[in-house]
């Protein structure tokens, strides 16, 4: 099993200290993206985590969004689209060797936690009727 090395006492490896970088930068850029063809459905998206590669060439981007079920391929494709701006001003903001190739991946972990939640509270509000 590999273990991760810490630096600066923090307990917090050089990889997950670009995770959050990116994670925070790429929230902030997909603010600033102008092209009208995707820039109404960005400010819907909401990025809730990055894992970067060893090699710093590729990050997983995962995001959720507000705008419903039914955007979901629009949003997809909008990230898609904006990705190589997201790319090159990425690169601007964090200082790595390369700029990380940009996967974007919906993040269905909210939804299940609200869907869980929610059975939850009808078991405890059938349980009350039932006492």
């Amino acid at each position: 099993m590999a273990t991760r090395r810490s630096s600066g006492g923090h307990g917090f490896s050089r990889s997950d200290r670009v995770n959050e970088q990116i994670h925070r930068e790429l929230s902030d850029l997909l603010r600033q993206v102008k092209d009208p063809r995707v820039a109404h459905l960005l400010p819907l998206v909401t990025i809730t985590g990055v894992e970067i590669t060893a090699d710093y060439a590729h990050a997983k981007v995962f995001y959720t969004s507000l705008a419903g079920h039914e955007r979901d391929e629009e949003i997809a494709g909008g990230l898609r689209h904006a990705a190589g701006f997201l790319r090159r001003e990425l690169g601007r903001r964090v200082r790595i060797h390369h700029s990380p190739e940009l996967h974007f991946t919906y993040d269905a972990s909210v939804e299940r936690g609200t869907y869980l939640s929610h059975l939850i509270d009808e078991a405890v509000k059938s349980d009350q009727h039932g006492e």
